[in-house]
């Protein structure tokens, strides 16, 4: 190539973007999977708390970071110990499910953080637990009201959660800790009050069979006393006659005596 050639003019401006895109090309473009939304600090005007930039890929000035969330559902265990009503110490396990709101994220990143977590999920959830369980006695953890408080802690903790923009999915009560002489105890004593109940169950059952049993024996008792009342004596004359005219047309041999029976009724003598 001659020496007196010039290069084209664009081709050093090409060639320094080139080298601009290369050098920041780890910043310029930004992937965000699904399950995922972001929010970008802008150097210059910093956080905007309302846009939220959701799935795809994204292209942003190199001096701008752009963060990005998980938007699924996520699972979590807590184990603590809390004091029961009358001072006990419970180990309590718990799962719990939560999720950041993704049109809150941006709210959430600039009060709160990445580690919202850390900071919010695992102490309101066992703020929340410590006082639940404070209000119940240890046998209840065992009972059906195991639901019910599990139910509390959830309602309790997901109200505080929220307010922090952040959703909680589920709050479960995998398991209860306690002393195995006082486990015994408990189990003991439910399965007595279950027996208890039982017998309950029974003894209610033979009153009502007993119950059922006098008022069919008064139902017979008073259908006899009407079917007495009713049958005089023209009554059974008058089905003894129609009996006896019954028997008559049978084709069996037999033996008529008109007036040989009480009452007057005949008397039908058969071959034997």
């Amino acid at each position: 190539m001659p020496m007196n050639a010039q290069f084209p003019k664009w081709l050093i401006p090409a060639f320094g973007a080139f080298l601009f895109i290369l050098v920041f090309s780890s910043r310029l473009f930004v992937k965000i999977d699904a399950g995922e939304a972001g929010v970008q600090y802008d150097l210059f005007t910093g956080l905007n708390e309302d846009k939220v930039y959701g799935q795809g890929l994204k292209v942003i000035a190199p001096w701008n970071k752009m963060f990005i969330y998980s938007t699924r559902i996520q699972e979590d265990r807590s184990v603590m110990e809390v004091l029961s009503a009358n001072g006990l110490t419970i180990r309590t396990e718990l799962s719990y499910r939560y999720r950041p709101i993704q049109e809150k994220i941006g709210v959430l990143h600039n009060n709160v953080g990445e580690n919202y977590h850390e900071r919010i999920v695992i102490p309101e959830i066992r703020s929340a637990t410590r006082e639940v369980i404070g209000k119940y006695l240890p046998e209840e953890l065992y009972s059906s009201k195991r639901d019910s408080i599990q139910t509390e802690i959830f309602d309790l903790a997901s109200t505080r959660i929220q307010e922090k923009n952040i959703a909680l999915d589920a709050v479960l009560i995998r398991d209860v800790g306690l002393p195995e002489k006082l486990k015994q105890a408990i189990e003991r004593k439910l399965q007595e009050e279950q027996s208890a109940l039982e017998y309950e169950f029974r003894l209610t059952r033979a009153e009502k069979e007993a119950e059922r049993q006098r008022i069919e024996a008064e139902g017979k008792a008073a259908a006899n006393r009407i079917l007495s009342q009713s049958l005089t004596d023209k009554v059974l004359r008058d089905k003894g006659i129609e009996a006896t005219l019954r028997l008559a047309e049978s084709p069996n041999a037999k033996v008529i005596v008109v007036g040989g029976g009480d009452e007057g009724l005949p008397l039908i003598l058969g071959n034997n």
